[in-house]
């Protein structure tokens, strides 16, 4: 199935949206939460993205999963 989310964040702590080798961002951060849940590695795909700093408020992404929530 594939899942649309809409998120909202501060973003003061993440160096922007998009995943980024060693450093903290929101994909990551989400990403880690959706293995938890799925039990499964999911990449998740954002409609847009933000940078260092910058907060959101209605971010889009969507994922897949064969998990039905």
């Amino acid at each position: 199935m594939r899942y649309k989310a809409i998120v909202m964040y501060d973003g003061t702590m993440f160096h922007g949206f998009q995943s980024q080798t060693n450093l903290r961002t929101v994909q990551d951060e989400i990403e880690k939460v959706l293995l938890i849940i799925c039990k499964t590695k999911i990449i998740i795909y954002s409609a847009g993205r933000t940078d260092t700093g910058v907060h959101a408020l209605g971010q889009v992404f969507h994922f897949d999963t064969s998990i039905e929530m």
